[in-house]
């Protein structure tokens, strides 16, 4: 049944991605286009030419376009003479096109009367097939000329000529300065709903009302539409959404009307023009019934379709889902149901949106740039994809287990058969009274037979060391004066100098420790650990595969303050929630304190590496990778300190999260299959999407400095430079949602945490992902890192120190949210992509203002951790142990 229902629910969630599809893309029956419309907007330039720059076609160039419009239209309306425009309508008239001449008004004065001597000149010529003439389009809009010099320009050529004369300008233009219409033959209104931001659904109406408008304020007058169209693709403009689907519909609509009506028409236009990227940004390209290469973009009598092929698509996302699912599915056994339901729709999800982005991004015109930016957000989806499915996985396995398959094994073992454990405190400058208390903990161990080795790591001053080697022979004293112990058992070494910072102490600690030890204990310096804490665990070990058992790291000072308490919140997602879903697959992140090895496999492996700051993590892959087992409980048998400022809290992140980067590099072909040994898929998924949180991190300072980047582009040249396309935009801002919301639920359900608690810990995390970025790629590129020890009960920092700690943070967020600002004070800015991309780049600053505050918060010590609420003990449950 369960494995029929493996089957089944991703075919089901399947089967309703197509019918989404399906629904997304349902044809709509339009007007049939007219057999031969009355007149395009035509401009002849190909992709790489440019009139501002006078870059123009060459004459066969233009006589093979007008050989392209000829017959499906009776005119072509020209915007220029300059050059060898001016020899279009000799050449229209062999293809039997009429031609609506015009004349470029500009800013140049001198350039105007150029252009003007040029148009004269034609007119004199005997070019029967000209109909119109005229002069200027949107002059008066663009406010290149004042409305008088353009009506004395009309004037002089309305005297030459018996060819009806006029200019053109948006519908509003003529409103507002109705003395213009008293020097045309006709008015030329232009009707582009898309820039007023009409939906489709109302843009023909709209155009139409405003034609009426027009015509009643000029009924003496001949009012025509000069220009008429919708974009297929680019932003989206408040209401009017740019698609090819959108331009078939708009057009087919209009043009039917028009013909009904009985109104002269131009369409916007008859091919795309990709140089007016440069005046109306990536709109201004796609606005031609044919591309660039001269292909018809849109059916002209079929249904309209969305996206045409939308079947292929379809199956493209089906087939990437099912390709995640698969790896996802791999030993789900004990998935319930509703974890693989979850997984699936999280998956289709994911690869549909995957597929629309990619092809959205795929429709525009493909630049070498455009190409370069394409690529990075390919690899950088791709990752996005990766990371989401890692995500949803550990959300289903955390939720959805029907039984935990390596409970923690429970063993009543006679004390006779425990073997000795030799437990290792590596410590360097550590206050005195902190490690004795420690050592203190370690003598009420209710164990039979273990020893401590106190291992002082350069410590300088005599002062620091000494008291703590005079508590080790009082404790040795009094053990025997209770017949409770022979000899030394705990043993303090002072070593100056030794090399390898914690791994090179806990190696000299291996070299000294008793023959007959079996099991390696590593504590660190500032934990205090429950007595029953080895009789609980060392039976674990009498499983002959069982090479390490790990207790999580718990924390004792959590009710200190606020700060520790968001801390200990933060904390506990990892050993709580990550460790516990990785013991399913033997696969856990071995932590140096609250752990146990065994000797002779911790000598085999070659002990601890001396070249690594977490050294921990590096063993326990090595102990994978050698096919031993590693044991986890999710209970607390020890708890230490949490460091006292937000300074020591990001420096004790940024070690663990560079030496997390060091180990995959260093194992890389290992955990990649390139080297044979005895790691599974399981763990090799594991320390791989494990860790993958944290190079995403290191991503996302990439696409950080981007971001500030595109935004000054956008500030500086904002006729030019639009805003990322706004699909692309919306994937940071989901990503980010559907993290929290994971980490809500998570903390909520597996940890017990309350709403605060949960809000704390997401706090916390979030303040630490600029430290982790930075470690991360800090580990990429260097590998000389030394080994910082997290201070103990360290003096809280000032708040204009707080402010210090975290000045990097603070620069970040002054630049985001400057950048929020400045973007949404472009002219355009009450357009949804620019809003989407200052909400973008608000929530981009959202983990820096954490940082500030988590930062602030730690400078107030006496700020009570019942704001927070503290987390009780771990207490392994029912199903994990």
């Amino acid at each position: 049944m369960h494995r029929t229902l493996s089957i089944v629910i991703p075919l089901l969630i399947a089967g309703l991605s197509v019918a989404l599809w399906a629904m997304m893309n349902q044809p709509s029956v339009e007007p049939p286009w007219p057999t031969r419309i009355q007149g395009y907007s035509f401009q002849p330039m190909r992709a790489d030419q440019d009139p501002q720059r006078r870059i123009y076609p060459s004459l066969t160039e233009i006589d093979q376009d007008l050989s392209l419009l000829q017959g499906e239209a009776h005119a072509i309306r020209t915007y220029s003479v300059d050059g060898p425009l001016g020899q279009i309508p000799a050449l229209a008239s062999a293809h039997g096109l009429n031609v609506s001449l015009g004349a470029w008004i500009g800013p140049d004065a001198k350039a105007n009367q150029a252009e003007l001597e040029r148009l004269i000149d034609i007119l004199r010529e005997p070019h029967r097939n000209i109909v119109r003439v005229f002069v200027g389009n949107e002059a008066i809009l663009r406010e290149d000329v004042e409305v008088s010099e353009l009506m004395r320009d009309l004037d002089r050529i309305r005297r030459l000529t018996e060819i009806p004369v006029g200019t053109a300008e948006p519908w509003h233009v003529w409103l507002k300065y109705p003395e213009l219409a008293e020097h045309v033959d006709f008015i030329a209104i232009h009707l582009l709903p898309y820039w007023e931001g009409v939906p489709i659904d109302q843009a023909v109406d709209f155009s139409f009302k405003k034609l009426d408008e027009v015509q009643q304020a000029f009924p003496d007058k001949e009012v025509i539409i000069g220009e008429v169209g919708w974009p297929s693709h680019g932003r989206r403009n408040r209401g009017a959404e740019p698609s090819q689907a959108n331009q078939t519909r708009f057009l087919r609509r209009v043009l039917a009307r028009a013909e009904q009506e009985g109104t002269v028409y131009y369409v916007m236009e008859a091919f795309d023009q990709l140089w007016k990227t440069k005046i109306e940004g990536s709109i201004g390209s796609y606005w031609g019934v044919y591309d660039a290469e001269r292909e018809p973009k849109f059916a002209l009598t079929q249904p309209v379709v969305r996206i045409p092929n939308w079947h292929e698509l379809a199956a493209l996302s089906v087939g990437i889902a099912v390709l995640l699912l698969l790896l996802l599915y791999r030993d789900s056994s004990s998935l319930s149901s509703s974890g693989k339901g979850f997984l699936a729709l999280i998956t289709y999800a994911v690869s549909t949106a995957a597929v629309l982005l990619v092809y959205q991004y795929t429709q525009q015109y493909m630049t070498p740039l455009t190409t370069v930016v394409g690529v990075l957000l390919l690899i950088g989806g791709i990752g996005v994809l990766i990371l989401l499915s890692a995500e949803a996985h550990e959300w289903a396995e955390s939720l959805w287990l029907k039984r935990w398959r390596r409970a923690f094994p429970r063993r009543e073992v006679p004390d006779a058969w425990l073997p000795m454990v030799s437990l290792h405190v590596p410590a360097y400058n550590e206050p005195p009274a902190l490690l004795i208390e420690t050592l203190d903990a370690l003598a009420a161990l209710n164990y039979p037979r273990f020893e401590v080795l106190v291992i002082d790591n350069n410590t300088k001053d005599p002062a620091v060391w000494e008291p703590v080697r005079a508590h080790c022979a009082q404790l040795n004293r009094r053990l025997m004066l209770k017949g409770q112990s022979h000899g030394q058992r705990f043993r303090f070494f002072h070593v100056s100098p030794l090399a390898g910072f914690k791994a090179g102490a806990l190696n000299f600690a291996l070299r000294e420790t008793d023959p007959k030890a079996a099991i390696v204990a590593v504590i660190d310096a500032d934990y205090l650990v429950s007595p029953n804490w080895l009789h609980d665990l060392i039976p674990a070990f009498f499983d002959d595969e069982v090479a390490i058992v790990q207790a999580p790291q718990d924390y004792r000072d959590g009710e200190e303050n606020a700060f520790k308490a968001m801390c200990l919140a933060e904390y506990r997602g990892f050993f709580h929630i990550g460790m516990v879903t990785r013991n399913e697959r033997n696969a856990i992140i071995q932590h140096g304190t609250m752990t146990m090895i065994r000797r002779n496999v911790l000598e085999a492996v070659g002990s601890w590496s001396e070249w690594c700051i977490t050294e921990d993590a590096e063993l326990g892959l090595r102990v994978f990778e050698a096919g031993h087992k590693a044991l986890y409980i999710p209970a607390t048998y020890g708890r230490g300190l949490i460091p006292d400022t937000f300074a020591d809290f990001k420096k004790q992140r940024f070690r663990w999260a560079y030496g997390a980067v060091r180990v995959l590099i260093a194992h890389r072909r290992e955990l990649l299959g390139l080297r044979r040994t005895r790691l599974t898929s399981g763990q090799r998924w594991h320390f791989l999407s494990g860790w993958l949180p944290w190079f995403a991190d290191g991503f996302n300072l990439l696409f950080n400095f981007a971001a500030l980047a595109w935004t000054i582009a956008m500030v500086a040249a904002p006729e030019t430079i639009t805003p990322p396309y706004m699909s692309i935009a919306l994937v940071p801002l989901v990503l980010f949602g559907f993290k929290m919301i994971k980490s809500f639920v998570l903390y909520r359900r597996r940890v017990d945490a309350t709403w605060r608690q949960a809000f704390a810990a997401g706090l916390a995390g979030l303040a630490l992902s600029h430290t982790i970025a930075r470690a991360s790629w800090a580990g990429v590129f260097s590998g000389k890192l030394g080994f910082f020890r997290t201070p103990k009960l360290a003096t809280s920092v000032a708040l204009f120190r707080a402010l210090m700690d975290a000045r990097e943070e603070a620069l970040l967020l002054f630049a985001f949210l400057l950048g929020a600002f400045a973007v949404l004070q472009r002219p355009d800015a009450y357009m949804i992509d620019v809003r989407v991309w200052a909400a973008v780049l608000l929530v981009q600053a959202v983990p820096y203002a954490a940082a500030i505050l988590v930062s602030l918060i730690s400078a107030l010590p006496r700020l009570p951790a019942n704001l927070v609420g503290t987390l009780r003990e771990m207490r392994s449950s029912s199903s994990s142990a």
